[in-house]
């Protein structure tokens, strides 16, 4: 266990495809580490393959030993904002299920993507705002009631990449209980500032996500293998008075050594819990 480890979370992402998150909780606690981020994924953490006594089980386990701070699911596999009405609606379905699944877990947050535009020949912007406000719509207050916070993420490939037009989106929406996961790496590929952009967002700003990537290819590496700037952050994120953890949210075969790795060069730039 290291002690260094405490003042940061860890994202499931990496252990998808070889544990249950029953088994990758039980090992982060054990290495030491401050929170988690589960990832909703068949044979890591399904619903409908969960039953209840597990799914107490691991709340138990989260409570007892490592705080459950959010679920995320890979949103690249749906859009909410999409043009066929049958793939909204397969995605707005699994995101009631996984909401509820989340209240029924204690997750503090959801994390969801507004959609994703054809790169092709895309949707008229006002069309997909619709879309993305009607799902708003029924997952809002679907997760007032089960006590979870949604929270929507800047990534490259949704209509609304960035720290502004995701705001601007979100607050016409008119909900102030929905938050924004900032994602670093998903701002730094885009070329766009992450000190500017979490000033944007720090209004709604609920979690940080953290990992390295360049701007030519996209990617959720280990930090130190990409150029993402971390210089001046651990300041920015106590003037928007952030205080959660920061999570790691590290792609990598691994995944262990990685994310420890990653850890202590958080720790050795300023982060962590103040």
């Amino acid at each position: 266990m290291s002690a260094s480890n405490r003042g940061f979370g860890v994202n499931t992402y990496s252990y998808i495809f070889s544990d249950s998150a029953i088994d990758i909780v039980t090992r982060l606690a054990d290495q030491g580490y401050g929170a988690v981020e589960l990832m909703f994924f068949p044979g890591h953490l399904w619903p409908a393959d969960m039953p209840a006594s597990q799914m107490r089980t691991l709340r138990d386990l989260c409570e007892q030993r490592l705080p459950l701070i959010a679920v995320n699911m890979p949103n690249v596999d749906m859009n909410i904002a999409a043009a066929v009405e049958e793939m909204r609606a397969n995605t707005l379905d699994l995101l009631v299920r996984f909401i509820r699944c989340a209240g029924e877990l204690g997750a503090k947050n959801i994390i969801i993507g507004p959609g994703k535009a054809n790169p092709l020949f895309p949707m008229p912007r006002e069309r997909m705002v619709s879309h993305f406000h009607r799902a708003l719509d029924t997952l809002a207050p679907l997760a007032r009631q089960s006590g979870v916070r949604l929270l929507i993420e800047n990534m490259p490939f949704a209509f609304l990449p960035d720290a502004d037009s995701l705001m601007t989106v979100v607050d016409a929406y008119g909900d102030d209980q929905i938050g924004i996961i900032y994602d670093v790496a998903n701002a730094h590929f885009i070329a766009e500032s992450p000190h500017e952009g979490l000033r944007r967002v720090r209004s709604r700003l609920g979690l940080v996500h953290f990992s390295d990537t360049t701007r030519r290819t996209y990617k959720h590496d280990p930090l130190g293998l990409g150029d993402v700037p971390l210089s001046g952050l651990p300041d920015i994120l106590n003037e928007v008075g952030y205080r959660e953890v920061p999570m790691l949210e590290v792609i990598s075969h691994n995944p262990d050594a990685d994310i420890a790795d990653s850890a202590r060069r958080l720790g050795q730039a300023g982060f962590g819990l103040r």
